[in-house]
């Protein structure tokens, strides 16, 4: 029998949990740096981070108590082993160690193991097993693709990341070339995966279907908009994201969750079939836990006879100073000094002309919709689009010069040299972020990865920085920028780099 004050404790931890009550659930769990509570996600230390979940989770699914067995470790200290069944079905499990201190009993440790779902709705839209077979021979055989919902896949309708998007398309009647030459390699179709709204977004946020999981920090934003084929890979539910980078896209959420993330050369991979956000800046990529993998699908899917790289590495010295203070002092202790430092101009130059022709192309894209839609958006893209309304033709065409001059500059820069840089200037935001916050990180961020965009570079990012975050080991990818074409050259030569997984 464990005592009736622990008996107290733990009923009044159910009945804040029926209610979520939020307040309470925070008063049941230890104050201070040590306590524990893990999930399907991962690992979350100390009571603020896992306060900072629980904001963000919302209510359990109504449930009950099936079985309880509790076992004495010390006359302080019982571990509750719990069962339940929930009323749509499924049964889950708690495990927990409450200790006495101060007169009271509260959590020190806790892990739970939710209903096993069908399938992960904010990181699926649809799911097979597989959902397309791709060819029985080939180099890319037995690997597992999640395809993000801009993609053409035969019979399925293109999704764009928003419920009513979905509702008015038609079914597709061929696959995407994207899609079709992973296919002939031997690949399979997982299943279509989540994006952020009309992919016009970097966070991996999404108020229709909720957002992914951060596969390597639990709690933090995943990064978008290729969210969903980046949780997909990160967790292990497939092996390659076909994704898309306009802004960052592939590379961000590649450096939020550690994984390999090409953007290739603008233009070098077929993008009909794909939903356009930005035409000028479109590009497919694909994501991967490593960089065999990655090696692999590049060299199936691109020309074998990349150019060799420039040997001189170089770094702006303005991303260098834009950067978070650990990002910069981990990037350089991974450099070794081996990465010379040049300078690009004001950041806020690049960033302003790539902003005003990316929203010009994106209204032009999409305005009409929108308009015959006004409430179909979450905030956020809404307002995206609100300002992209805004933008004049002479602002486009001011802006489409100092894009033509800027590629210029890049080009020449990569011409003689491979840029590296950090990919983000840190590590995933919390979900629980504020909007203040959030626009900081979108802004700096924009204005690092617009120096590929503009010269429609490849950009490779991969999980080479790792380093503390308020919501545990976070890593931060390292971005390499070569000449157009390059893109096989930049995996290899980032697989023969020292400090990379």
């Amino acid at each position: 029998m464990i005592p009736e004050e622990l008996q107290a404790a733990f009923d009044a931890y159910e009945r804040a949990l029926a209610d979520d009550d939020v307040a309470a659930l925070d008063d049941a769990f230890a104050p201070g740096p040590s306590t524990l509570r893990g999930d399907g996600d991962g690992l979350l230390v100390g009571h603020d981070a896992i306060s900072a979940f629980r904001s963000t989770r919302g209510g359990i699914a109504p449930r009950v108590l099936d079985r309880v067995e509790s076992r004495r470790l010390a006359d302080d200290c019982w571990l509750l082993v719990a069962t339940s069944r929930y009323d749509g079905g499924g049964t889950g499990l708690q495990t927990q160690v409450w200790q006495l201190a101060d007169g009271r009993w509260r959590i020190t440790a806790a892990h739970v193991t939710g209903r096993t779902p069908s399938f992960d709705r904010s990181v699926w839209r649809t799911v097979g097993d597989p959902l397309y077979q791709g060819a029985f021979e080939g180099p890319l055989l037995g690997l597992r693709v999640a395809v993000k919902d801009v993609f053409a896949v035969r019979g399925y309708r293109i999704g764009g990341g928003n419920p009513t998007w979905l509702r008015d398309a038609a079914p597709e009647r061929q696959h995407a070339p994207a899609v079709l030459d992973l296919l002939k390699g031997g690949a399979s179709v997982r299943g279509l995966a989540r994006t952020d709204e009309l992919a016009y977004s970097i966070a991996g946020a999404n108020p229709h279907y909720g957002t992914p999981a951060n596969g390597a920090v639990p709690g933090a934003l995943p990064g978008g908009s290729s969210s969903g084929p980046a949780t997909a890979v990160a967790t292990g539910q497939a092996d390659v994201g076909l994704a898309t980078d306009t802004a960052g896209s592939v590379r961000v959420p590649a450096s939020y969750q550690g994984l390999w993330g090409l953007r290739t050369t603008h233009g070098l991979v077929p993008r009909q079939g794909m939903l356009p956000l930005a035409p000028s800046f479109d590009t497919v990529g694909w994501l991967t836990r490593d960089g065999a993998t990655l090696e692999h699908v590049a060299a199936w899917c691109l020309e074998d006879d990349a150019p060799l790289l420039p040997a001189r590495r170089v770094v702006p010295a303005e991303v260098l100073q834009l950067v978070e203070p650990a990002t910069r002092e981990a990037f350089e202790a991974w450099a070794g000094g081996t990465v010379e430092e040049i300078s690009v101009g004001p950041l806020d130059e690049w960033f302003e002309a790539f902003r005003v022709v990316q929203a010009a192309e994106a209204w032009r894209a999409h305005g009409t919709w929108i308009a015959a839609h006004p409430d179909a958006l979450g905030a956020g893209v809404r307002e995206r689009f609100a300002i992209a309304a805004e933008v004049t033709a002479d602002q486009e065409a001011a802006a489409r010069a100092d894009v033509d001059r800027l590629a210029a500059v890049i080009r020449a820069v990569a011409d003689e040299a491979v840029l590296v840089l950090p990919t983000t200037p840190g590590p995933a935001p919390a979900r629980t972020a504020s909007a203040d916050e959030l626009d900081r990180v979108r802004a700096a961020t924009l204005r690092m990865t617009a120096l590929a965009g503009i010269g429609g570079l490849p950009a490779l990012s991969v999980p080479a920085l790792h380093f503390p975050s308020e919501l545990g080991p976070a890593p931060v990818g390292v971005c390499l920028v070569g000449p157009r074409g390059t893109d096989l050259s930049l995996v290899r030569h980032a697989r023969a780099l020292g400090g990379t997984p």
